[in-house]
């Protein structure tokens, strides 16, 4: 999924692209409203993060513009602004939900998070994710809920886990080579680290194994890569 990330400071916008980009998303950087509104036309985004207070062109008038031509995208206002009235305005306008300076990590994956689900929910027929449910031993994963359950317990899961356990569950029985699992799960542009593989897979196996140390859903293949087996 790709994200417009609209701001016109630096630090905050490369800080919210990282973010994004850890969650597995493909991020397009615009430093003003006017960049903002080339850039969406120009890269069709999934959804959008809009700064409220820019240059040029503000983010309420860049929101109404959007909501001009596409009624549906995804908007999320990241502003200082914490005046009820600027929320009311926002979400009058058609933004998705309001996030306020300064913010947490955790509650901008939430809150991205959550409307990655209704924009999946919505459009899950243009979308990879074509299957609602699949599973994988005693984990039941659902792909466009960024969710698995195991029993009652529901477990959130980010963008790049789902293609990770999807492109594993595809593949079950067979041992999967690290290059293979970072051009389907990050991209061919991506630039291959087994360590920030087995980092993800470390942090993943803590979400969805019963045992981490004794991993049944994803299997180390040493020296090679990963592993599902039914």
């Amino acid at each position: 999924m790709k994200v417009l990330i609209a701001e016109d400071e630096e630090n905050i916008r490369n800080g919210l692209a990282e973010i994004l980009q850890a969650e597995g998303y493909e991020t397009v950087l615009a430093a003003n409203g006017t960049e903002a509104l080339s850039l969406f036309y120009e890269t069709k985004p999934n959804f959008v993060c809009l700064d409220i207070m820019m240059p040029e062109v503000n983010g309420y008038d860049v929101c109404r513009e959007i909501r001009k031509h596409d009624n549906q995208v995804p908007i999320i206002f990241i502003s200082a602004k914490s005046e009820e009235v600027d929320k009311v305005l926002g979400l009058e306008l058609g933004a998705d939900d309001y996030i306020l300076k300064p913010f947490g990590v955790k509650e901008v994956v939430a809150r991205i998070r959550a409307v990655t689900r209704r924009y999946l929910l919505l459009n899950k027929e243009q979308t990879t994710n074509k299957i609602d449910s699949f599973i994988m031993h005693d984990l039941t994963v659902y792909p466009n809920e960024l969710r698995a359950k195991r029993d009652s317990d529901s477990i959130d899961l980010s963008l790049r886990d789902v293609r990770i356990l999807n492109f594993l569950y595809e593949n079950k029985g067979k041992a999967i080579d690290r290059d293979a699992i970072f051009n389907a799960c990050w991209g061919r542009d991506y630039l291959p680290s087994s360590r920030t593989l087995d980092q993800h897979i470390s942090k993943l196996r803590k979400r969805v194994e019963v045992d981490p140390k004794n991993p049944v859903i994803v299997r180390t293949v040493h020296g090679y890569g990963y592993r599902f087996d039914d």
